[in-house]
This record gives C-alpha cells, sequence and structure tokens, in this order.
C-alpha cells in the first residue's frame, strides 16, 4: 500500500475541518452580523488581536463576550465559531474543532509521530471517530512502527475491522514478518470481496511450506485457475503435471487446452504434455466402468472418493457429488480427503451452502497436516 493511497483515505476527514474554519469569514466583520453593541465590542477586539497574531489575548476577549449574559443563540454561534477559528489557527488542542485542526494539519505535515500523540487529544473531547483511527492508524504504518500499526488496529477496530483496515492491517503485517496476522487479514478480505489480487495473496502464501502434500498443492492451483489468478506457462505446467502425477488425465486435458486457448502456452513441449494427457484420459475412460465397479465392490469407499474426483475434473459435477457420497457411505480411511472432494463436487453442482459444510468436517489429523486449511480455502471460494 503506496502512501498516496493512504492519504486518499483521509481525504473525507480532513476536509470536514474546512466548515469549521469557515469561521475566519465571521472575524472579518463580526459588527456585521445580527449582535448587540455590548456583545460586538469584545468581538471586534478579539478579530484585531487575532489579526494581529495574539491569539491568547484574542481568545481572552472572546471569553469575556461569552461571559455577557442574555445574548441571542446567534451571538452565541458566532463567539463559539470564532473560539473554534482562534484554537484552529493557535493549534490549540483545549477545543474539539483545535485538536481536529492539528490532527489534520500533522497530518498533511506528515509529521505521523505527532499525529499517533493528537489521537489522546481527539479521544478527551470525544471525536476520535473511525476515519480518526483509520489514520492515526495509518501514521504508524507511515512512521515505520509496523508493530505498533498492528497492536493499534487489534486494540481499536473489533472483531469487524473495514476493507481499508484489514488491507493495512495485511500491509502491516507483511511488512513486520507476521504471517498469522497477514493471512487472517488476506482471508477476510477474500471473504469480504472475492478480489483476485486478495486470492492471489492468500494462494502464494498457501502454495509452500511444511506437510504440503502433493494433493494439497494441486488444490492450491486448481483454485488458482477458478479464481482466475492463473498466470503464465509455469503454473499452468505445473496445475496439469500434478493432476497427470495424481491420475487426474482429462483434467489436466483441459487446463492445457485452457492455457493454450488464452495463448499462454504456445510452445512444443505443451503440446507432447497435452497429447499424454490426451491418451491416457483416453485409455482411463476406456476403462472406467470397469473401474467404478471394482471401486463399487471394495470394502472401503477412498476409491469411489478417487473416481468422484476425477469426475469432478471432468466437468460432471452432480455425478461426482452421487460417487463421493456413495463412497463415504461405505467408509474412508482417509476421510478429511473425502470432505473436501465432496465439498468441492457440491461447489460444482451449484449447492455452495452444503459444500461450506462439508469443508467445516475437516480437522488437521496432524500439526503439519494441511488439509484443514485446504479446506478453509475452498470454503471461502464457496462463499462466492
Amino acid at each position: 500500500m503506496t502512501a498516496s493511497k493512504l492519504r486518499a483515505v483521509t481525504t473525507a476527514f480532513l476536509l470536514g475541518t474546512a466548515t469549521v474554519c469557515g469561521a475566519a469569514m465571521l472575524l472579518s466583520a463580526p459588527a456585521a452580523a445580527a449582535v448587540s453593541a455590548k456583545v460586538g465590542k469584545p468581538l471586534q477586539e478579539a478579530q484585531a488581536l487575532a489579526n494581529a497574531g495574539n491569539y491568547k489575548g484574542a481568545m481572552a476577549k472572546l471569553n469575556e463576550a461569552e461571559a455577557i449574559p442574555g445574548k441571542s443563540a446567534e451571538e452565541n454561534r458566532i463567539i463559539n465559531q470564532m473560539k473554534d477559528f482562534i484554537a484552529i489557527k493557535s493549534g490549540d488542542t483545549s477545543t474539539p474543532a483545535g485538536a481536529k485542526a492539528k490532527f489534520a494539519n500533522d497530518y498533511n505535515a506528515k509529521k505521523y509521530k505527532e499525529v499517533i500523540d493528537d489521537g489522546e487529544a481527539l479521544k478527551k473531547h470525544n471525536v476520535l471517530d473511525a476515519a480518526s483511527m483509520q489514520i492515526i492508524a495509518q501514521a504508524y504504518y507511515l512512521s515505520g512502527d509496523k508493530n505498533g500499526c498492528l497492536k493499534y488496529i487489534k486494540n481499536n477496530f473489533g472483531a469487524n475491522p473495514s476493507d481499508t483496515t484489514l488491507t493495512l492491517q495485511m500491509r502491516c503485517a507483511f511488512d513486520a514478518g507476521d504471517e498469522v496476522t497477514q493471512r487472517q487479514a488476506l482471508e477476510t478480505l477474500v471473504a469480504h470481496t472475492g478480489k483476485a489480487e486478495y486470492w492471489n495473496d492468500l494462494l502464494k502464501m498457501s502454495e509452500h511450506g511444511a506437510g504440503m502434500r502433493d494433493h494439497d498443492t494441486l488444490d492450491v492451483y486448481r483454485l488458482r485457475l477458478l479464481t482466475g489468478t492463473i498466470a503464465g506457462k509455469d503454473e499452468y505446467t505445473t496445475l496439469a503435471q500434478l493432476a497427470i502425477q495424481l491420475k487426474f488425465f482429462t483434467e489436466a486435458q483441459n487446463v492445457l487446452e485452457k492455457g493454450q486457448a488464452a495463448k499462454v502456452l504456445t510452445d512444443d513441449r505443451t503440446n507432447k504434455l497435452l497429447a499424454l494427457a490426451k491418451s491416457q484420459a483416453a485409455a482411463a475412460n476406456a476403462n472406467a466402468a470397469k473401474d467404478l465397479a471394482a471401486a463399487q465392490a471394495a470394502p472401503k469407499g477412498d476409491a469411489l472418493v478417487k473416481i468422484g474426483e476425477d469426475q469432478w475434473g471432468q466437468g460432471k459435477g452432480k455425478d461426482a457429488v452421487a460417487t463421493i457420497k456413495a463412497g463415504i457411505a461405505k467408509g474412508v480411511d482417509d476421510k478429511n480427503n473425502a470432505q473436501i472432494r465432496l465439498g468441492m463436487a457440491l461447489i460444482a453442482a451449484g449447492q455452495k451452502a452444503d459444500a461450506q459444510k462439508a469443508f467445516d468436517v475437516v480437522k488437521p489429523a496432524s500439526p503439519t497436516d494441511k488439509s484443514a486449511m485446504v479446506a478453509h480455502l475452498w470454503s471461502l471460494y464457496a462463499r462466492h
């Protein structure tokens, strides 16, 4: 996140000081307003002192005017506006307007550490709103205090921060090397928006690490294809090779053909890999009925789950759901895998709510097992 983007977030808040600064017009001719002579005199004196830069003296004259009994509502309004203006001009944080003005001025002057301190004055005057807290969090980031930024966000934004705050939190966490917080922020952004840029960052974080099996990596690359974040020859090729390795030949063929249609895969190596995928897919399809019968006769349902996953890769979502459910009903050795495959098939069949329930069942089998992470990624995909 660039400084210019961060600064753009503050525009609405900073523009809010303009109405207060409009009190300067009152100072130019207070006598023209509907004020009595007894009130007008100290106001004129306050104006003269303010124009001379004597804000302390001007404030004293305004206090004198304020103490006059029997003032009209209009006179009180003018006095309060002039007080706000003088507080702004003098940097006096004893009033809400002055505190907000100093806050805005310090941010514009890139005095980020002072902006952070200014937050206490805003809080004192009960004007510390969500917009100003966002600016303070940005000030921590722009001052180089990434850990301070993370702590401030955690302590002040509750359980449902805005997407703007989450984006800042993600950036701070990345710079601070806090992968857990970075991932949490990314997952929430993906859940809220489904934007490809957030999916790309989240999936890149998920591709590697201890405990990642080839099947886990395949699932991450499958999501890359589905979310539109797969890019470049290497990623298409990796996805196709993993599919071939795990005997999902029709899926590999489809991936390679999509890469060619996108003008990403154009070399002879791709043609050879595609020819291999096609020949293997043809052989597998020829034996499909025989393999299905054998899986149905097996004592456990893992083979049926495998066939269902292959059907998913062929675009047969409803068939995949039925096959995988039949496998689960027989009992399976790898329950996590079966639930992930069922969830994927349910998404393809248009049953996203049921898919999320299937993914929610998956729990890590060991400290390094990535099944739950993979299931959670697919669950996020099912929300959109």
